[in-house]
């Protein structure tokens, strides 16, 4: 799998410790995700969008863990799955990769179109303790942002305002992604809070700042600006399968299915619905599949 370069994320509080923020550029992970599923330009835009917004969540856990958002909405695209580690690794892949829609009345990607406006979207967060966090929150728009947005005000009762835009070019390729998480700390003045908003209000898209050039520092720096940089953290898309965990799932469709694909193929093949690697058994590890599940 290629390796991506130059996208990462920061982490920043305003030095009177009232809003903390996250900002990520994720240009290169996103084409790599692109090339890994062949997304039409809108899917393209939908898991850009997804993917950007779990890998600043994973980003936000204090000790480590994997954050994973399912979104599934009435839309064409079907269900948006994302996972992310705190190290900055991300993978993910929608049920319909090649999605189209007309641009919506802005002439920009459909992407609530594409996602739905009825449905939801689940958040579950592994942080190694016994049961794993899980919060739901109905759609509220379709566009990502505000559904993010709405879950981090509802689920966690946080205020938040949540950004995410990818941009591609006629052939496809992705030009710019990236987005930002500004979050209110208990206790903001109002008079605080009405100046953010009004920052916020006047930004153009997120993407449109990357492709100008922009930075993850930079950004936050004309959101909030006096602003100290906590960290930063290299954004990657990776995945975690391999040949052990997929004869894992092989040997867990048990002796009867084994020896079924056995007598009518002589062979399997599996996908990985993450990052598109095939992979294939031959007649001769599916028997010795079939007799260790004997033994």
């Amino acid at each position: 799998m290629k390796k991506t370069d130059n996208d990462y994320m920061v982490r920043a509080i305003t030095s009177d410790g009232c809003i903390r923020a996250f900002a990520a550029k994720t240009t290169n992970t996103i084409e790599q995700l692109r090339l890994a599923h062949g997304l039409a330009p809108l899917a393209t835009a939908v898991l850009g969008r997804a993917a950007t917004a779990v890998v600043m969540m994973a980003y936000m856990l204090k000790d480590g863990g994997k954050v994973a958002v399912q979104i599934r909405g009435d839309g064409p695209v079907g269900a948006v799955v994302a996972e992310a580690d705190a190290d900055g690794s991300v993978r993910g892949f929608v049920d319909h990769p090649d999605v189209e829609l007309p641009p919506n009345a802005a002439g920009k990607p459909d992407v609530a179109g594409a996602v739905g406006k009825s449905g939801f979207l689940h958040v579950i967060k592994d942080i190694g303790l016994k049961e794993p966090y899980r919060g739901s929150v109905p759609i509220v728009s379709g566009e990502l942002g505000e559904d993010f947005a709405y879950y981090f005000a509802k689920s966690e009762q946080v205020p938040s305002a949540v950004a995410l835009g990818v941009t591609t070019a006629a052939d496809g390729r992705v030009l710019a992604a990236g987005g930002w998480i500004v979050q209110l700390m208990a206790g903001v003045p109002e008079e605080k809070v009405e100046e953010i908003e009004q920052k916020l209000r006047a930004l153009p898209p997120v993407n449109s700042l990357f492709a100008d050039g922009g930075t993850p520092e930079r950004l936050l720096s004309e959101i909030l600006g006096d602003v100290r940089f906590l960290d930063r953290q290299e954004v990657r898309f990776a995945c975690r399968c391999s040949r052990e965990r997929v004869e894992e799932t092989l040997t867990g469709f048990g002796s009867d299915e084994i020896g079924r694909i056995l007598e009518e193929d002589g062979r399997a093949e599996l996908v990985c619905h993450y990052c598109g690697q095939i992979y294939r058994f031959d007649r001769y590890e599916l028997e010795s599949l079939l007799q260790r599940l004997k033994n």
